[in-house]
């Protein structure tokens, strides 16, 4: 009697779960059936299965021309975030540097400002600046919102490093440059990739800084977003599947490499 009391808080937790886990793939599970539906709209009774769908959307020019547009950004945007991060993360351990918890603290302040209030602040920075809509203040947007993530990863990395790595390379000749690239930077090696993915899909999935900094040219969330103004067709569900999927194979790839780091 005393074990199935013991037992029963188990038992709610794992239902509730289940239960959230169903409530987070129902939809999606949903959506993606819908983009097999042999029609042109999308409603239940699915009837008739095709994969012709997939096949237009493969054919999209302005779907593909989307996608390209939207990795270049995130490859920038993932350039400069890791930059700027690994170098802020060097900064907060450093030795000597005064005000560390405060520099943190504003590293990760856009991780924690709501999307809309960063879009509309950038968009007022970019206009007091004069940079025009555009390429460059997308990326710009995107690097802000992603300098967190790989700032928490470099840091993390960083204070599990001995510390005699550095002092031999440094008692071997080298200086601070040369001990960086050598030992430092390899050292980082799996935190960085992890933070890096983890700044792609953040890139490629951002649709409010897009839409407040963005020109004439869409992303790939952009043209689903346009494309979901003159109504719900399964070709919108094939490209949204093709978004998720792949999304979905990277950031599990990021989620390996982050334990990886974590076991060495």
């Amino acid at each position: 009697m005393r074990n199935m009391f013991a037992d029963a808080p188990r038992t709610s937790l794992t239902a509730i779960y289940w239960a959230f886990l169903l409530y987070l793939l129902l939809p999606l599970t949903l959506m993606m059936a819908m983009s097999f539906k042999d029609a042109n709209f999308v409603a239940f009774p699915i009837g008739d299965w095709t994969l012709d769908w997939y096949a237009k959307v493969m054919q999209d020019k302005q779907f593909l021309e989307a996608c390209l547009y939207s990795v270049m950004i995130a490859a920038a945007s993932t350039l400069a975030a890791t930059t700027l991060g690994t170098w802020i993360a060097m900064l907060i351990v450093a030795e000597g540097i005064k005000g560390q918890v405060i520099i943190f603290a504003l590293a990760c302040l856009p991780a924690v400002v709501p999307g809309m209030i960063s879009a509309i602040s950038l968009r007022i920075f970019i206009s007091t600046i004069d940079m025009p809509t555009g390429t460059a203040a997308i990326i710009l947007g995107h690097t802000v919102h992603a300098v967190p993530f790989v700032v928490v990863m470099a840091l993390t990395r960083l204070r599990s490093m001995p510390g005699n790595l550095v002092d031999a390379a440094r008692d071997l000749g080298a200086d601070s440059i040369v001990a960086f690239f050598r030992v430092t930077l390899p050292y980082l090696g799996p935190a960085l990739v992890g933070g890096m993915i983890f700044c792609v899909l953040l890139s490629i999935d951002d649709f409010v800084r897009t839409f407040f900094l963005g020109g004439y040219r869409p992303t790939l969330p952009m043209l689903i977003f346009a494309k979901v103004q003159g109504g719900m067709s399964p070709e919108i569900n094939a490209m949204a599947t093709l978004v998720l999927v792949v999304t979905a194979a990277v950031g599990l790839y990021a989620e390996y490499m982050t334990r990886r780091a974590r076991t060495r």
